[in-house]
């Protein structure tokens, strides 16, 4: 099955190739700006949204997701700079926080066919500033929303998780697969597919 993805995440691309799907990235006009005035969860829904319909048009089923990191309320979405990612990490420190995935699936004539929201609860460790700056200068984060990555060396950071792992890299696999064959598609070529719900 062939999606296309109106992001850049170099992660969302690696987690739907993982589970065989052909992966085609297309360009948005979408501006993601922070949203004053929006909540963490709206702010994701809405930007999933208008990464998908602002997305050039493809014969294909289309995608669109956005990752924030909710702290109390407050979206973090990707630091500014090191400084900005230091901030983060330090509020993350030793406390848990939402991590909210949102994706829209467009469909190949153009209509948003889909939505949804998954929410994994994630709890960091507690840091100390040595551990802060080396995990800050080593860049992992400055692409993320939260200033971190829970794959690589920023699982060092974290204790656990209550949630879909998949949810904090920036797709959560099973609720997109399940989306996916709800509107009637086969992730492959064997799958035997009643009609589209």
């Amino acid at each position: 099955m062939t999606v296309a993805l109106a992001s850049a995440s170099p992660r969302r691309r690696e987690l739907l190739a993982s589970i065989g799907l052909d992966v085609r990235i297309i360009t948005t006009s979408y501006d993601e700006t922070p949203l004053p005035g929006r909540s963490p969860i709206e702010t994701a829904v809405l930007h999933a949204r208008g990464k998908v319909m602002g997305a050039s048009p493809v014969p294909w089923l289309a995608l669109g997701a956005d990752t924030v990191v909710d702290v109390d309320g407050e979206t973090f979405g990707k630091p500014t700079n090191d400084a900005d990612a230091r901030r983060m990490i330090a509020r993350l420190a030793g406390r848990e926080h939402a991590v909210h995935t949102a994706f829209a699936l467009r469909s190949p004539d153009g209509v948003l066919v889909h939505e949804e929201l998954v929410t994994t609860r994630v709890r960091f460790a507690a840091l100390d500033d040595a551990t802060i700056d080396d995990y800050v200068a080593g860049g992992d984060g400055r692409d993320k929303a939260g200033a971190y990555g829970i794959q690589g060396y920023g699982a060092t950071l974290i204790e656990r998780i209550d949630g879909d792992y998949f949810t904090v890299v920036g797709l959560p696999l099973h609720a997109f697969a399940a989306a996916v064959r709800s509107l009637g598609y086969r992730l492959r070529a064997s799958e035997r597919l009643g009609a589209p719900a």
